[in-house]
């Protein structure tokens, strides 16, 4: 049985590229945990709300609940769910998966296959990473789930072995020129702050993101792109930062900062325009911007007295 490939097809509802990450984000979770105790079971009562709270981290600005995925992932053939009467889901009820003692795990065949090869582990949780997430949080992710990817590389991993099964999973190769296109078309300075640092005659600290990911059909095109400082690119793509009309920065209600360098790293952004690209370049698109907007950008933005920010 071709596990990758099992775990790159995912069942998951989708709708012009609206992110439904619910199921990827209970497996990488369900793999960490696998990672510290294998023989472990995950009881929904006890792991609700540390799904929930990955669920409002890293998926889209929207409610939902933990219940679905502990329940669907099932389907796919990776996830099994007991109850205190015996195997099988009760459904999606909140109430019903807590009072039932409901607990999940991997499959059996998932878990022999892990036991006899552990670079698997290691192999599907990237695959989930970029299928499902910019390469900007994976070292948050797996630090949200404890996964710790370094170890799972020591037990055999050895760079590229995915084969098929990872040509597969990526769907298309990246734009090589991406980076390159993206900084030259901005002047090589973060369109949010304006840093430029150089060493040399190269850039540092300085990044071309996608507005619209990679890993959900975003081209690697120019108009899909900004350059961005590291600390501007990860709240990017955190949902921190977004575009609005008129190609102004928005910052989410739900950041919090009471630092000096918060207000003026990040609150002191608000309603500021976008610093490029130069003239004769083509600036982000709508249609990417809107995208992020909403599947990326988390809660209602804040608005300036000066210039009010729109999603």
């Amino acid at each position: 049985m071709d596990w990758l490939e099992r775990v790159a097809k995912l069942r998951q509802w989708t709708s012009n590229g609206i992110r439904a990450p619910h199921k990827p984000l209970l497996l990488l979770y369900a793999l960490g945990c696998y990672q510290r105790d294998a023989d472990g079971d995950l009881r929904y009562s006890a792991v609700e709300g540390e799904l929930k709270r990955l669920l409002e981290e890293y998926g889209p600005s929207r409610a939902t609940t933990p219940a679905y995925p502990f329940h669907r992932l099932v389907s796919d053939g990776v996830w099994e769910v007991r109850t205190d009467q015996g195997p099988g889901s009760p459904g999606t009820g909140v109430g019903v998966l807590r009072s039932s003692g409901a607990t999940g795990r991997l499959v059996p065949e998932l878990r022999a296959a892990l036991r006899r090869d552990p670079a698997l582990l290691g192999r599907l949780a990237r695959v989930l990473l970029d299928l499902h997430f910019p390469p900007s949080l994976h070292t948050d992710l797996c630090e949200a789930v404890g996964l710790d990817l370094d170890l799972a590389d020591t037990e055999g991993l050895a760079g590229d072995v995915w084969g098929g099964a990872r040509e597969r999973a990526a769907r298309r190769q990246r734009g090589g020129r991406m980076r390159e296109l993206v900084l030259t078309a901005y002047e090589f300075q973060c369109a949010f702050c304006g840093y430029d640092g150089m060493l040399g005659a190269s850039a540092v600290g300085l990044e071309a993101a996608h507005v619209r990911w990679w890993s959900f059909d975003g081209p690697d095109e120019v108009d899909n792109g900004l350059c961005l400082c590291l600390l501007h690119h990860k709240l990017f793509d955190k949902g921190v930062l977004g575009l609005g009309e008129g190609h102004r920065v928005l910052v989410s209600q739900r950041f919090v900062g009471r630092g000096e360098a918060s207000r003026q790293q990040v609150l002191a952004l608000v309603g500021r325009p976008v610093i490029g690209p130069q003239p004769g370049v083509l600036p982000v698109a709508d249609r990417h911007r809107k995208w992020h907007a909403d599947q990326v950008f988390h809660g209602e933005p804040r608005e300036s007295a000066s210039s009010p920010s729109t999603v």
